[in-house]
């Protein structure tokens, strides 16, 4: 048994735990809007949600209204009904600006709904690997045969099994994405796992579930966010991608990459604007994604702290 000197001795500090995270914590405000790349990734990122969200009042045109007279007018063209059309409207009469608003509540609702579905997946595989080894080595093997198989493949193959919905297409990006997160709650759970604060929680008779929630948890949580901010980007990208290719949302379902597959032949006669702006929407807010997550990073990470 362990002397109870040393239990006296390691006790406090898991006592103290909480006021030193407060401490650690207390400039994180100060530090945030310090960073421009996270206060600027930050905006984009608000102008997108909000965009999503009041769209319907904005632009009340119906995304999905066929206008054959008016069909692949350019950007500030003018219909037969005296319609301006900001973006122009695509090969059959669509209105692009509408589309755009409107396809950017399907590509920022299923990259946020599977970066938080692959999370908890990744989380609580993590967590269970990292705390129980002999967990550890059937749940890292399935991780690596994942990691053996391009990320696109396995989602296209994914995809055309379950076919073509928002709900399918979530649950194919989480499947395809929660060893990130799995592998990155291990390696803090490992190191946790025999921390001071650990065993002396351990000592005094706190259980596995305990130690996990009110310990392991609460100091792998930075990690988890930073990856959680990049991912989002990345699902965007991948949702994209499956709509170009057809094997992600259902046919007519505005997203932006369909609108990018749908404009792709217009390109060659010069109708840039029908592939361009859904283009043009993907990339800034892939850009203010990334910028936010790369100005978190910066400012959770105790190294660069003055």
């Amino acid at each position: 048994m362990r002397p109870m000197s040393s239990i006296a001795t390691l006790a406090p500090l898991d006592a103290a735990e909480p006021t030193e995270r407060r401490r650690a914590n207390a400039g994180f405000g100060a530090r945030f809007r310090r960073s421009r790349r996270a206060i600027g990734g930050l905006d984009v990122v608000f102008v997108a949600l909000l965009v999503t969200t009041l769209a319907s009042y904005v632009l009340p045109t119906d995304p999905e209204a066929l206008l054959p007279a008016s069909k692949l007018l350019g950007p500030g063209g003018i219909d037969r009904d005296g319609m301006a059309h900001v973006m122009g409207t695509d090969n059959l009469g669509r209105d692009i600006l509408a589309r755009v608003l409107y396809g950017a509540r399907i590509s920022l609702a299923v990259a946020l709904g599977s970066v938080a579905l692959s999370g908890i997946i990744g989380i609580v595989l993590g967590l269970l690997a990292g705390y129980y080894p002999r967990l550890d080595g059937t749940i890292m093997r399935i991780a690596d045969v994942q990691l053996a198989i391009p990320t696109i493949l396995l989602a296209i193959a994914l995809a055309a099994v379950l076919g073509p919905s928002v709900t399918n297409l979530i649950l194919v990006l989480a499947i395809t994405n929660w060893v990130i997160f799995a592998r990155t709650v291990r390696a803090s759970t490992l190191q946790l796992r025999a921390s001071l604060f650990v065993e002396a929680a351990r000592t005094v008779g706190a259980g596995d579930a305990r130690i996990i929630a009110r310990h392991v948890m609460q100091n792998a949580w930075t990690p988890i966010i930073v990856i959680a901010s990049q991912r989002v980007a990345q699902m965007i990208i991948l949702e994209a991608s499956l709509s170009f290719l057809g094997v992600g949302v259902p046919v007519g379902v505005p997203t932006w990459g369909s609108m990018v597959a749908d404009g792709r032949a217009q390109i060659i006669t010069a109708q840039w604007w029908v592939a361009g702006f859904p283009g043009l929407a993907i990339t800034l807010t892939v850009l203010g994604v990334n910028f936010f997550g790369d100005g978190l990073r910066d400012v959770l990470d105790p190294r660069l702290r003055l």
